[in-house]
This record gives structure tokens, C-alpha cells and sequence, in this order.
């Protein structure tokens, strides 16, 4: 048997490795994994978050695009990956609607992953063709009542965030529209918004603000908790007709559930930091998204709130994806 005195060094030999791993880590290159297509808001935050802990860390920090399933194949790969570091994943809203959403996901948002730190919000727009005659949200809400089932909305498929953003207002405001989910993503539901043969939807403002500036959309509403920089003089839902409306997309860094608490805690410290540099708030702004960085406790607290808030819209929506 081992001396009281054997098992305290061990012990203090245990606590020191564990905090030499946070203090030596990384030492080698991180990947990101971005689960959506390059180009879209996923693959841009995860490719500014990389290159500014790349600055910090002076490791690589490389984005790898694994695509498909809602983003739930990069999510998986992630929430199975070794828990030391080296694989990490930029998740958000379309995975905490995934987790009701989904019949069958080979993964747990809530508990196959740690939640590190957010590291964006940003609304979206409900948009409308110009030949509709609403120009607020009471117009819709007026027009949508008088008309039960005639207006339709487009979304970028079943089960995505602004499909659901619509979903909400429909159940808040107590109208009937008709959704129209595009399988080609929002390029073609916009394409086809922008002919008028979709009369509404809620949208990304930086690619609805080419048509909103040149006329071709009309903007009555932006859907967070407060107006957009990109668009000041357009009011919430909230403060024009709908109180309490608030779909606010985000998107946070997480890792394997297994992922050592100090290193946990040094990536929430690391990436609060990065978010606090002024020219990174910048170039967020330009995509219409502000730093949202908290504490790792809040933010995983943050999560389940989410996963339950998207539960009950998409039961009362109905939708489902095998």
C-alpha cells in the first residue's frame, strides 16, 4: 500500500500535468470545423475566429468545411473526436434546432459537446416584395388576417432558422400563412422572392441589403432584440407589433464533451479576448453580427435555453426531417 505521503505527490503530480496542458496548449495545429458550405455566416466567423487564435496562439488554426445534414455531420465529428484541443467546432441556432428537428441525430448538442464561448449574434430581416401592401409589422399582421392562407413565405428549407423565424411570428401574431421550403438553399427561395413569386421571408441582412437598397425588397422589420447597424431606421418585430419577438441567430466554438475543464476554460478566456479587438468587431459589423463572447457556464446555460425555446416552435410548426 502506498505511504499518505506516495499519494499526495501523486496527486499534486496529476494537478501539475493537467495544468501544464492548459498552460502549454496548443502546441500544435487546431482544427476548426466549419459544418457548412465555404462562403456562408458558419464558415466566416469560424475563418476569423481561426485566423485571430492563430495570432494569439502562434499555431495554425485551419477551418475544415465538412458539409451536410443541417451542419450535423461536422457536429458529430466533432462530439466523437479526441477530447484534447485539437478539434474544435463552430456550432449555433441550426443545432440547437437540430436537436428537436431531427428524428434521429447520432449526437447530443447538450451532452457529446462543451459549450467553450459564443462568439456572434446577429439578426435577420423579414423582407417582402414590393407589390405586397404592408409596409409594418401591424400591416402584415392586418393583411395575413384578412387574407387566411393566402400569403405564402419562403425559407431555405424545413427546419431552418428562418423558416422557423416565420413559423414563430405565425403563432405569435395568430395568422395562417403558407410556407414554402426551397431543398436549393436561400439562393433560389431569394431568386424567386425577388420575381414576387414568394411574397415574404425572413432573411440575412447582408444579402437581403443589395435589394433592400436597390428596391427590389422592402424591409419591415429586423427580428433580434434591437435594430441592426445595417439597417437603423427599421425597427424589431418586437417594438412594431409583436412584443417579446426575438429570434437572434449566434454561433459559439465547442468541443468534445470529455475536453479537460482548464482547457475549456482557457479557449472562453482566449476567444472573449480575440472578440475584444476593435478591428474584429469591425469586420463582424459588416456582417451585421456583434461580439457576444460570455462566461463558459453562462454560455452553456445559454444552450439549453435555446434548445428548448426551438423545441416548442418547431413542435407547434410541425416540422420534422428523418
Amino acid at each position: 500500500m502506498r505511504s499518505p505521503a506516495a499519494i499526495v505527490a501523486v496527486v499534486a503530480l496529476a494537478g501539475a500535468v493537467t495544468a501544464a496542458t492548459a498552460q502549454d496548449y496548443p502546441r500544435r495545429t487546431v482544427r476548426m470545423v466549419a459544418p457548412f458550405a465555404p462562403g456562408g455566416a458558419t464558415d466566416v466567423l469560424a475563418r476569423l475566429v481561426s485566423q485571430n487564435l492563430h495570432e494569439r496562439w502562434g499555431h495554425s488554426v485551419i477551418v475544415d468545411n465538412r458539409v451536410g445534414a443541417g451542419g450535423h455531420i461536422g457536429a458529430e465529428l466533432v462530439s466523437k473526436a479526441p477530447p484534447d484541443g485539437y478539434t474544435l467546432l463552430v456550432a449555433g441556432t441550426p443545432h440547437a434546432i437540430g436537436v428537436s428537428l431531427y428524428q434521429k441525430l447520432a449526437y447530443d448538442l447538450a451532452r457529446d459537446l462543451v459549450a467553450a464561448n459564443r462568439i456572434a449574434t446577429y439578426p435577420s430581416a423579414i423582407v417582402v416584395h414590393p407589390s405586397l401592401p404592408v409596409r409594418t409589422v401591424k400591416d402584415l399582421i392586418a393583411l395575413a388576417k384578412a387574407r387566411p392562407g393566402e400569403l405564402n413565405f419562403g425559407s431555405a428549407g424545413v427546419g431552418s432558422p428562418n423558416g422557423l423565424a416565420m413559423e414563430l411570428f405565425k403563432t405569435m401574431a395568430k395568422v395562417s400563412m403558407v410556407h414554402i421550403p426551397y431543398k436549393g438553399g436561400s439562393g433560389q427561395m431569394v431568386t424567386e422572392l425577388l420575381a414576387g413569386q414568394v411574397q415574404l421571408a425572413s432573411i440575412g441582412l447582408p444579402p437581403a441589403m443589395p435589394h433592400v437598397q436597390a428596391g427590389k425588397l422592402r424591409v419591415i422589420a429586423v427580428t433580434g432584440t434591437k435594430r441592426s447597424s445595417l439597417l437603423p431606421e427599421a425597427p424589431t418585430v418586437s417594438e412594431a407589433g409583436l412584443p417579446g419577438f426575438d429570434v437572434t441567430s449566434w454561433y459559439g466554438v465547442f468541443g468534445p464533451a470529455a475536453l479537460p475543464k482548464d482547457i475549456v476554460a482557457k479557449l472562453n478566456a482566449d476567444v472573449a479576448a480575440i472578440l475584444g479587438a476593435a478591428d474584429l468587431k469591425e469586420r463582424l459589423a459588416t456582417l451585421g453580427a456583434e461580439p457576444a463572447p460570455m462566461s463558459q457556464e453562462d454560455f452553456g446555460r445559454f444552450v439549453r435555453e435555446e434548445i428548448a425555446k426551438w423545441a416548442k416552435v418547431v413542435k407547434a410548426s410541425g416540422a420534422k426531417v428523418d
